[in-house]
């Protein structure tokens, strides 16, 4: 019988992955969608590098950064009594990582489509920076929120190069389910790893098909989100 405990891992995997970087990606393309610094364009090319680094020259530098003779893993040797290479923990911090322009980019595309007009209609009806954000932006955007969550989840399930060089491959730790495929496939267990190949293309699909889907009812921002402020 299949173990699927690589499959419950990366879920749990994709899942923190994505709530950390709804957290940090939302104020980074918030920033980069308003701001009219000279630093947009080098931090939108920061945030873009995972995007054309070969995920094992992401992991490399990744596993020297986060090994315990450096100052940050040291750190976290010292806070946690424990690696981050090798660790659950650091295949979060590379999957934040490596994740980071999906959560980033569909985010920046949204809040750049909202304009100043309502922005400014807010503004005028007193609302304070937070409330516009949360009762103008963030419905006007729902599409672009629902695009950036999907595909980070996504994207951080079909991880392989990053997760194999900062994780390695420790059963109930670090082997997820891309990590388990590639072990059948090298071990000549080809039917489980079509079975958890399969699982992964059926699951991407439906997802993609949900987004899709609702990007295309929603024709249009949402027209009631202003009322929503004053």
């Amino acid at each position: 019988m299949i173990d699927l405990t690589p499959l419950w891992l990366t879920l749990h995997l994709a899942f923190v992955t994505t709530v950390i970087l709804l957290g940090l990606g939302t104020p980074i393309a918030w920033w980069l969608a308003r701001t009219r610094s000279p630093l947009k364009v080098p931090i939108e090319a920061l945030t873009a590098l995972p995007l054309v680094l070969p995920p094992t020259v992401l992991g490399f530098y990744l596993l020297i950064l986060m090994s315990p003779s450096s100052t940050l893993g040291s750190f976290w040797v010292s806070i946690t009594g424990e690696a981050l290479t090798f660790s659950f923990s650091g295949l979060v911090v590379a999957s934040v990582i490596y994740s980071l322009p999906f959560m980033v980019q569909p985010l920046a595309r949204a809040f750049e489509s909202v304009g100043h007009e309502p922005l400014e209609a807010a503004a005028s009806l007193r609302a304070s920076p937070l409330d516009t954000f949360f009762s103008v932006v963030v419905p006007l955007c729902s599409r672009g929120f629902l695009s950036a969550i999907v595909l980070t989840f996504v994207h951080t399930i079909g991880e392989f190069g990053v997760v194999l060089m900062v994780g390695g491959n420790i059963p109930g730790q670090t082997k997820v389910i891309s990590i388990a495929i590639y072990e059948h496939v090298e071990t000549l267990r080809y039917d489980d790893a079509h079975l958890l190949s399969l699982g992964l293309v059926l699951f991407a699909f439906v997802a993609l098909l949900i987004t899709y889907g609702f990007n295309r009812r929603s024709n249009g921002p949402n027209r009631g989100a202003s009322r929503h402020v004053g």
